[in-house]
């Protein structure tokens, strides 16, 4: 297969430039690519007046950078994103992707950037010819969503809690030029914010021929707009942020939501669960223990702050020390349990 490439530089920087791929421009032999080339190219520029081409090529699939994937289950693949927080990493790709191929194709999350969405493109392209049918996004938060172009560009149609359009509205813009703040240009240019297309409010099953996925909306938690997918035929759990392992959890929904969700898993449970960050776990507990006791604790700490009538300003600090033995067990504590203890007081204070 070939890809065609557009050089997209930034309009105010000849220097700021990154290579852009345009699914439209698939095809099976460079010059069935080629002859498209400069219509497909145009057609995207359109309207995109903060960007300019550089020139066009279509490039053979083995020349592009990839995806590093691996098949957890037939059919299912996975990209292990970096268990670290976005500040700490040289190109946002943190975040756990991934893959389900039927008769169609699902894609699980696109990453932090049209440059990650592009890599899990070329390396879905590596494994199958086959229509990428859906794009799955497991909420909101930037290092989950920003690739998600390039695979609506190649027709998927994109499914997302009913929450998050509203959420999207107001935090992706500022989502976006966090990104760009973070990290180069040559990581970001092309990347926009997603535009979703069909809303999940309760439980919805997508058909890939052959095999489903079954897609639960769920109530306020990690975020506003958390959405798992269940891949029954292989018993392959598709948590999102809902589970972090190696990573520090991060509170940005509800706290005692969070854990309610923790202590009613599925059933029956998943044989495999995908979490946000880190390893694939095998089971339940392996998947959510280590999650469950910090947050445990960071509640425990955060009421005992509260009913000691500690002013917010010391009981933050209180509650990093408080849970400072945990910092061991997960990377980047430090960046994240003060942020935790503040959302944590701000919402229990009212119970």
């Amino acid at each position: 297969m070939f890809h065609l490439i557009v050089t997209v530089c930034l309009a105010a920087s000849s220097q700021s430039c990154a290579p852009v791929l345009l699914p439209e421009g698939d095809a099976g032999d460079l010059a069935n690519c080629e002859a498209g080339a400069a219509r497909i190219a145009e057609g995207w520029m359109e309207g995109r007046t903060d960007l300019r081409a550089a020139g066009a090529a279509c490039t053979a699939n083995a020349d592009l950078p990839a995806a590093p994937l691996q098949e957890i289950a037939p059919g299912v693949h996975v990209q292990l994103g970096e268990p670290v927080q976005m500040e700490q990493s040289a190109n946002g790709r943190i975040a756990n992707l991934g893959l389900v191929i039927g008769e169609t194709v699902v894609v699980i999350d696109a990453g932090v950037s049209r440059a990650e969405g592009q890599a899990l493109y070329v390396a879905l392209r590596r494994l199958t010819d086959r229509p990428v049918s859906h794009l799955v996004l497991t909420h909101l938060h930037p290092d989950h969503i920003f690739g998600a172009g390039v695979f609506a560009e190649a027709g998927a149609e994109i499914v997302v809690h009913a929450a998050l359009p509203d959420a999207l509205a107001v935090r992706g813009p500022i989502y976006l030029e966090n990104v760009q703040q973070l990290y180069p240009p040559a990581e970001w240019i092309g990347t926009e914010v997603p535009v979703p297309d069909r809303l999940v409010a309760g439980t919805e099953r997508l058909e890939l021929g052959g095999r489903a996925l079954i897609l639960t909306a769920h109530p306020l938690a990690h975020s506003e707009s958390d959405l798992t997918a269940h891949d029954t035929g292989a018993d392959v759990l598709f948590a999102g942020d809902l589970v972090f392992r190696q990573l520090a959890p991060v509170v940005d929904g509800s706290l005692p939501g969070w854990l309610d969700w923790l202590a009613a898993p599925p059933r029956p449970q998943p044989r495999l669960i995908v979490p946000g960050h880190g390893p694939v776990a095998e089971g339940w507990d392996q998947a959510v223990a280590p999650q469950r006791h910090f947050l445990e604790a960071l509640a425990a700490s955060v009421r005992q702050q509260i009913a000691a009538a500690v002013p917010m300003s010391l009981a933050v600090e209180a509650v990093a020390d408080a849970l400072s033995p945990l910092s061991g067990d997960w990377n980047d504590f430090d960046a994240t349990i003060r942020r935790n203890a503040t959302a944590a007081y701000k919402e229990l204070e009212w119970e």
